[in-house]
């Protein structure tokens, strides 16, 4: 069942150790398949050098298991909550990755400082705050906290981010630690400015309408 949507997922999660997002087995990714409704996400505790296109575990919106031989993600809750508040999403991404798991472990959100910040997130990505893991209550804090961003932190925790598909969702999860790492190399040499609303509005329609084929 959803063969394609397994081996997208398997790649794509292959990306989170290559770009050092994640270390032995934290994080994830899932994603949505719009005709039937299911998704499709990381097994529970397996490292990423023995995933497998089949290991991925189907689950309805309410967590029911419907194809897979392997526990799913501890975040499967979460995960499905963020998709039945957000039909516009059909990709997500958790990770711990370093720089920006640091802003987080301080509740920090992270400024406009970088074009790269505009463009790619229209605003400051934001920072939610805390809950424990295991059930929906990390989904609702993301669904509460993430406005428009594709990308949010999590209070003393980590990174969530969503997409309408879910590269673009890791895309996000990779620009939010490179902005993170160049932000936080910034602030050791002093206090950067921020760049003004209507100038980050600008960059954002510019990036959305103009870049890329």
């Amino acid at each position: 069942m959803l063969e394609s949507l397994r081996e997208e997922l398997w790649r794509l999660h292959l990306e989170l150790p290559k770009n050092n997002l994640v270390t032995w087995t934290s994080g994830n990714v899932s994603a949505r398949d719009p005709e039937t409704g299911y998704v499709v996400i990381k097994p529970s505790g397996v490292r990423y050098e023995e995933l497998r296109p089949e290991h991925m575990v189907i689950v309805d919106l309410e967590g029911n298991v419907v194809e897979g031989d392997l526990k799913p993600s501890s975040d499967t809750a979460s995960h499905l909550y963020i998709y039945r508040h957000r039909p516009d999403v059909n990709g997500i991404v958790h990770t711990h990755s370093p720089y920006a798991t640091a802003f987080a472990a301080l509740g920090r959100p992270i400024p406009v400082y970088l074009t790269a910040i505009a463009d790619e997130f229209g605003g400051p990505i934001p920072c939610g705050g805390f809950a424990l893991i295991g059930g929906e209550e990390i989904g609702r804090v993301v669904v509460e906290s993430i406005g428009d961003s594709p990308a949010v932190l999590l209070k003393n925790h980590g990174v969530f981010t969503v997409g309408p598909t879910a590269e673009a969702a890791v895309k996000a999860a990779v620009m939010v630690e490179d902005v993170a790492r160049t932000v936080w190399i910034a602030l050791q040499l002093g206090q950067p400015d921020e760049i003004p609303p209507e100038d980050v509005a600008k960059l954002r329609r510019r990036y959305i309408t103009e870049y890329g084929q």
